[in-house]
């Protein structure tokens, strides 16, 4: 029974050339590359079950080492697929170290046929048993690639450095997706199964940074009625994601430093030191240099929680990505509206390219989940969208794009520092959170 999907991957034009004859039988997707070169895109791209692997690449080098490497890379990035080894006789020995370090088994040049196939058939049995365990997320909460040059670069950059343990910092516009390309790095680490704790770290009152963070004991303060578990220690083992880094005021900034530095935290009320192990990421929309410059943000911070470094782009930046994630979000809608939108009209896909979007994707998603709730035809015609640029001048709507506007300067003049921001415009955190989400800031 045809099932299943192979990625052959040698250096010899003959051996695939009969291979691509052998599997189509057998898998239902065959795919045959001559070298390791995008071999890690591959994977994300082809999702194979089973990579059948050749163990030498370089001329002149017949070691085996490149096949062990690449073994490895292959199981720290897609854990659920099975490596075969392809090797020639005198490599057995280095194909039994292969098995050793994750490999399902090995195949000898030349090969036989029916061996072959039964070994292949059962390694993407394994495979397809154990991703089928695997938690599946929307489409809408996973990353939207696109086809940009700058969005190929990160992900690029991001599959290289997931598997490793490296900090990470990610900044843009709010509404870039900053959240989704944390998800995307923890999907893709070796701590991937283990929790993904995510932290509004700006929106954490003063008074209660140490023991949100950190914990506490009960008795530690007047409320503190039973001891709490601070998102440090929620998130052992996996990855504790700090949004909004930027906004930490400077004084509680010194005492996540101290944590970072000792890999040991204190809970609030105790005096006994428990270590942790967590991968952190960290965003902001702020710039943090700029910060550091003014005296907002620890420098020696930055540098800790900066080994790695994403930085978003608008969506303004990506206009070919606007329609495909258009069409995302009408099948997510669709399906919990229960609605039935088939697409956009011309005239409405052409609005949606035009427009600014300040807001970015999150701003998009909004635009079309409304549209897809209003909508009466199959298709979403420009008038289904609620777009700023189309927006009649009302009165009300005056009023309100005057006061979006007030928060967009206050926002860019104290360098999105929320905190600051409410104190300028005299409302509560809470409030300004509101007209955040209300105006797509």
């Amino acid at each position: 029974m045809k099932k299943g999907r192979i990625l052959v991957v040698d250096d010899n034009k003959g051996i695939r050339a009969a291979l691509e004859l052998l599997l189509p039988p057998y898998f239902a997707e065959v795919e045959l590359i001559p070298s390791p070169s995008g071999l890690l895109l591959k994977l994300e791209d082809f999702k194979p079950d089973v990579v059948l692997l050749d163990m030498n690449f370089t001329s002149s080098v017949n070691n085996g080492n490149e096949g062990l490497y690449w073994t490895k890379e292959i199981k720290q990035l897609s854990p659920s697929t099975e490596v075969v080894l392809f090797t020639a006789y005198a490599d057995i020995a280095l194909a039994v170290e292969g098995m050793r370090r994750g490999a399902f088994d090995f195949i000898t040049k030349p090969w036989d046929n029916e061996k072959l196939i039964s070994t292949l058939s059962s390694a993407r049995d394994k495979a397809m048993k154990a991703s089928s365990k695997e938690e599946v997320r929307p489409d809408e909460e996973q990353m939207y690639w696109g086809g940009s040059d700058k969005m190929a670069a990160i992900r690029h950059t991001l599959l290289k450095i997931a598997p490793t343990d490296a900090s990470v910092l990610i900044t843009g516009e709010n509404g870039t997706g900053k959240d989704l390309l944390a998800k995307e790095v923890h999907e893709h680490s070796l701590r991937k199964g283990e929790p993904f704790v995510a932290v509004d770290a700006g929106a954490i009152p003063d008074t209660l940074f140490e023991s949100e963070l950190f914990g506490h004991v009960k008795g530690a303060f007047t409320d503190a009625h039973a001891d709490h578990v601070g998102f440090f220690q929620q998130a052992e083992g996996g990855t504790l994601f700090l949004d909004e880094v930027g906004n930490i005021p400077l004084h509680l900034q010194a005492k996540l430093l101290r944590v970072l530095q000792n890999r040991c935290i204190t809970r609030v009320g105790d005096s006994k030191s428990i270590p942790i192990d967590i991968r952190l990421i960290c965003a902001t929309n702020t710039n943090l240099e700029k910060s550091i410059a003014e005296g907002r943000f620890r420098e020696d911070l930055y540098y800790r929680i900066n080994t790695v470094h994403f930085d978003l782009p608008p969506l303004r930046e990506r206009k070919n990505d606007i329609l495909p994630l258009a069409e995302r979000f009408i099948s997510a809608f669709n399906s919990k509206y229960h609605r039935s939108v088939e697409g956009i009209s011309p005239e409405a896909a052409a609005r949606l390219k035009e427009n600014t979007w300040g807001g970015n994707i999150r701003e998009l998603r909004n635009a079309v989940e409304k549209a897809v709730i209003l909508a009466d035809g199959k298709l979403l015609e420009a008038g289904d969208f609620e777009l700023k640029d189309n927006l009649p001048e009302t009165s009300s709507g005056t009023l309100e794009q005057a006061e979006e506007k007030t928060i967009r300067d206050a926002m860019e003049r104290y360098g999105g520092n929320l905190t600051k921001v409410a104190q300028a415009l005299n409302i509560s955190r809470p409030t300004l959170y509101k007209k955040i989400n209300k105006y797509n800031i």
